[in-house]
């Protein structure tokens, strides 16, 4: 006998609540659905089910083997659809959660266009600088800026991230220029608050200690009159003249090449972090977030995706 027929039999009874609605389900007599759930615990070895004349209730090992079936129908029907005539096809719904700023800029305008290749998925996008518990809270992925921390969690690198000092020609002109990371503590900086993403403070690639050559990485956590827990304004602030800020290319890119913001300490910036793709783990993924995964590897992948810039 199949073993798949006889799984998702099991599956059907299970989730039906009985011999008979999985048969007319499936449009057989019950005695087969019957005969092939005996078939199943025999080769298992493990009662799966109570059955009754009036009902039908799961035993331990059958809710725990229940799960795992699910899981394995889904994949093996998610498989099929890769593979079809018709191409791939995903459904169901996907939630994603980014920084608000970056998700603003990069994430948002592409969550129509992965929509319209897979009309079948349904989309919740969640932007916050709060560090999301991606399990706890139940999404399917989560897009990151900066290093990655020691987690349970999968991350895959979808792009570099590279960050830089600036600050106004006018506050510049003001207030002077900052030649060496350890001058900051001189000058008026704009920092994130401790609730947001930049809790090991602000990099920067220094020579080694002990005139041997070669750099390391240090943090620093410079301080200054205001400080704020959102990205944009921050980037606000700092164009307005109110400070420094460290802030990633990709936000102060345009406003550099107009004039608007001076690059700082460029000499001394650290080597690029990274962008990442953030979920539970790899078994197990929903075709959605797999193809969810690939189409941001492929977007961020293009450097015209970043204005032409690596």
């Amino acid at each position: 006998m199949d073993r798949l027929k006889q799984l998702e039999s099991f599956v059907s009874v299970a989730t039906r609540g009985g011999l008979t609605a999985a048969a007319k389900a499936e449009g057989v007599a019950p005695a087969i659905m019957g005969r092939r759930l005996d078939a199943l615990e025999a080769r298992l070895g493990v009662k799966l089910l109570v059955r009754t004349t009036r009902r039908i209730t799961l035993t331990h090992e059958g809710s725990a083997f229940l799960e795992d079936c699910q899981r394995l129908l889904t994949e093996f029907a998610n498989a099929e659809a890769s593979v079809s005539a018709g191409g791939i096809k995903a459904s169901g719904h996907l939630r994603v959660t980014a920084p608000a700023g970056f998700g603003r800029r990069h994430v948002a305008p592409l969550v129509p266009r992965f929509h319209a290749m897979h009309p079948e998925v349904t989309i919740s996008l969640n932007l916050s600088d709060r560090v999301v518990d991606v399990r706890g809270e139940s999404f399917d992925c989560a897009v990151r800026v900066g290093d990655m921390p020691d987690s349970s969690l999968v991350s895959v690198r979808l792009a570099d991230n590279r960050r830089r000092c600036v600050a106004t020609p006018e506050f510049v002109r003001r207030h002077g220029m900052p030649k060496h990371p350890g001058e900051l503590s001189r000058f008026a900086c704009l920092t994130l608050s401790s609730d947001a993403s930049q809790t090991r403070g602000w990099a920067f690639r220094l020579p080694a200690e002990g005139g041997e050559g070669g750099e390391e990485l240090i943090y620093l956590r410079p301080e200054g009159p205001l400080d704020c827990s959102d990205g944009q304004v921050l980037h606000d602030w700092c164009l307005a003249g109110h400070g420094i800020a460290w802030r990633s290319t990709w936000e102060v890119e345009a406003e550099i090449d107009a004039g608007l913001l001076v690059p700082l300490l460029d000499e001394f910036a650290a080597p690029p972090n990274g962008i990442y793709a953030v979920f539970t783990g790899t078994k197990h993924l929903p075709l959605r977030v797999r193809l969810w995964l690939d189409f941001l590897k492929e977007q961020y992948g293009r450097p015209e995706f970043w204005g032409g810039r690596g």
